[in-house]
């Protein structure tokens, strides 16, 4: 191996999860994260807590590690330039110029229409004078979204008409945004792959995902058929995309499948993706080894499906079900689930349980579709998630 320790941008679930496929290679990780006592940071080697502009803190971590990723798209893309202009930094995954335009709305829209890939109908509104100067009516149902630091549906507001439009412009602080309309959905899809630094690319099974309230409720792998062509056409989007992007390292496509048979492009994700967890238990090579084995300059693993596999987050809501007399939120008892066959949990190591905020993930894999659609039924009632 080139590479014995690698580093890590973010202090969150994602990063934690890299944290350990990357040990599990035996590699020792940085974590460097606003965050102190981080998810990540906690089962790191070596922590580091500090913003992510402080020049003199990132020079300490760059003296630690040579190869740099990160588990959270809203790491500014300053920072990954910076790092990539010191001496001795050897790779920085992905790059700034590939999260300068996924981590904002505009210009990631603007960037895939100009692939002539498929996208929802949409305008900017960056000012008031946009609001007075655009036509919308063709849009409407639609959703305004915040074209920087949202997630998870937070910077999200539907809006039926203009006055609708001009309200929720107004409560997101009149910042850039994007309209877009709402269309009539099949599923909502999605696709993780990897790309190395020689332009090798492995992408994982499509993901039939399922939300609730913006964030990603369930991921079902293995048990929806696709036709080949459909297939094909959800990959060579997301590889043209990488490909153009000049990505290297783990990416995420959400896409829309959309009642008429067409495929528009949702969101880009830079990193790996809540909908790839399923890759932990059913597949030979996860995402986030994917990731390890991108920094550490090794063979991208098999992203084959073993078996038909589900995927459950678990938010902090689940802590407020059975709260005590003083509304003090209690956790769920795991034991009911945890006998189930097929059944693998994952607790993110977070102290605090809030409503919405994502606590772990439960994944059910099992030979037989029935079965993994059953049992995942009976743990969403257990845990009323």
């Amino acid at each position: 191996m080139n590479a014995k320790r690698l580093g890590i941008l973010g202090g969150g679930q994602l990063g934690r999860m890299f944290t350990q496929a990357a040990q599990r290679l035996g590699f020792e990780v940085v974590v460097y994260s606003p965050e102190l006592d981080s998810p990540a940071g906690s089962v790191a080697e070596y922590e580091i807590f500090a913003p992510y502009e402080e020049h003199e803190s990132l020079d300490n971590f760059a003296s630690l590690t040579q190869y740099i990723s990160t588990e959270f798209e809203n790491v500014p893309s300053d920072t990954l330039r910076y790092l990539s202009n010191l001496e001795g930094v050897k790779l920085v995954s992905p790059s700034a110029n590939a999260v300068e335009i996924v981590q904002d709305r505009i210009k990631e829209k603007s960037f895939v229409k100009s692939l002539d890939i498929g996208l929802a109908p949409y305008a900017s509104i960056k000012s008031d004078e946009d609001l007075i100067q655009e036509n919308f009516t063709g849009l409407y149902p639609g959703i305004l979204k915040i074209a920087s630091l949202g997630y998870d549906g937070k910077g999200q507001i539907p809006a039926s008409n203009f006055d609708e439009l001009k309200n929720a412009f107004e409560t997101l602080g009149k910042k850039p945004c994007v309209f877009e309309k709402k269309l009539n959905l099949k599923m909502e899809i999605s696709v993780v792959l990897a790309r190395n630094k020689n332009g090798e690319i492995k992408t994982y099974p499509i993901s039939v995902n399922t939300h609730k309230n913006g964030i990603l409720h369930m991921s079902e792998i293995g048990l929806h058929s696709f036709s080949d062509s459909i297939k094909d056409e959800v990959n060579s989007i997301a590889t043209e995309i990488a490909k153009k992007l000049n990505y290297v390292g783990v990416l995420c496509v959400e896409m829309f499948w959309l009642e008429d048979g067409t495929i528009c492009v949702n969101e880009i994700a830079p990193r790996p993706h809540n909908s790839g967890h399923f890759s932990i238990e059913a597949c030979s090579c996860s995402q986030f080894e994917q990731q390890a084995r991108i920094l550490g300059d090794l063979p991208l693993g098999d992203t084959n499906l073993i078996q038909p596999v589900i995927m459950l987050n678990i938010l902090g809501d689940a802590w407020f079900v059975n709260s005590d007399e003083n509304g003090e939120p209690i956790e769920p008892s795991w034991a009911e689930i945890l006998k189930m066959p097929g059944v693998n949990l994952h607790l993110y190591g977070k102290k605090e349980a809030r409503p919405g905020r994502k606590m772990g993930h439960v994944t059910v894999m099992l030979k037989d579709s029935h079965k993994v659609r059953e049992t995942a039924k009976k743990i969403i009632e257990i845990l009323k998630l």
